[in-house]
C-alpha cells in the first residue's frame, strides 16, 4: 500500500508505488528509493524490460546447491564443480553472502556448506530448521579431515558454533575463524584483509 503521506507529497501514484517498492530493499531509505525510482524514469523502455526479465529468472531459476545449499540454477553449484578443490575441508557458513565474503578473499580453496541461518530460539529457529543434519552426513561420508566454522561472532553465531562442535568432534577436527572480527559484525561486510586473517588465525575448538 502506498504511504499516504508520499501520495500527498508530490508523487504521481505509480512513481509512489515504485518508490515503496524499492523501500522494502534491506540497506534503501527514503533517498535512496527515490534516485533508484527516477534513475529507472529515465531509461530506455527494453532496459526496463531487461531489469524485469532478469529479475523474475532469477527469483523462478535460482535454488539451491544440492550438495552445499549455495545458490544455484544448476544441481551443484559453481564451487562445488570447481577441480582443485580440497575435498578434505569444508567451511560452515550461515549463508551465500558469507560464502561470497570468502570467496572473495581468494584464500580459501576447499568446500563450503551453507547452514541456511543461524540457531536462534527467539526467532523460532531451531537446529531442525538449519542444514546440521546434512552436514553431519557429509562429514561421515566424504571424510572431512577439518570443519572451519565461519559464523557471525554473535550470541547467534557463539550458540550455532558450541552446538555443531559438539556434533561434530567425534567426527573430525573443527575449528572456529579468529575474532578478529567486531563482536555482532557480519561477515559480508568484512573487508578481504580482514577475512583472510580471521581465517588464518582459526582455532580448533576441544
Amino acid at each position: 500500500m502506498v504511504p499516504c503521506d508520499r501520495a500527498l507529497s508530490g508523487y504521481t501514484r505509480p512513481l509512489a508505488r515504485l518508490i515503496d517498492q524499492f523501500e522494502r530493499l534491506p540497506g534503501i531509505g527514503p533517498r535512496t528509493a527515490q534516485r533508484l525510482a527516477l534513475h529507472l524514469l529515465r531509461q530506455p523502455e527494453e532496459h526496463i524490460r531487461a531489469f524485469a526479465d532478469a529479475l523474475l529468472a532469477a527469483r523462478s531459476q535460482v535454488g539451491q546447491c544440492r550438495r552445499c545449499f549455495h545458490l544455484s540454477a544448476d544441481p551443484l553449484c559453481e564451487i562445488c564443480l570447481q577441480e582443485g578443490r580440497r575435498n578434505g575441508q569444508l567451511c560452515v557458513v550461515a549463508d551465500s553472502r558469507d560464502l561470497l565474503a570468502l570467496e572473495r578473499t581468494r584464500e580459501y580453496r576447499g568446500q563450503y556448506h551453507v547452514l541456511g541461518g543461524l540457531i536462534s530460539p527467539m526467532d523460532g529457529v531451531g537446529p531442525e530448521l538449519l542444514q546440521i543434519q546434512t552436514l553431519v552426513a557429509r562429514v561421515d561420508q566424504e571424510e572431512i579431515g577439518e570443519v572451519i566454522l565461519a559464523l557471525t561472532p554473535s550470541v547467534e553465531g557463539d550458540t550455532t558454533s558450541l552446538y555443531l562442535a559438539r556434533l561434530l568432534r567425534p567426527f573430525t577436527t573443527v575449528s572456529r575463524i579468529a575474532y578478529g572480527l567486531p563482536v555482532g559484525s557480519e561477515l559480508d561486510y568484512a573487508d578481504e584483509v580482514t577475512l583472510a586473517r580471521a581465517l588464518e588465525g582459526r582455532r580448533r575448538m576441544d
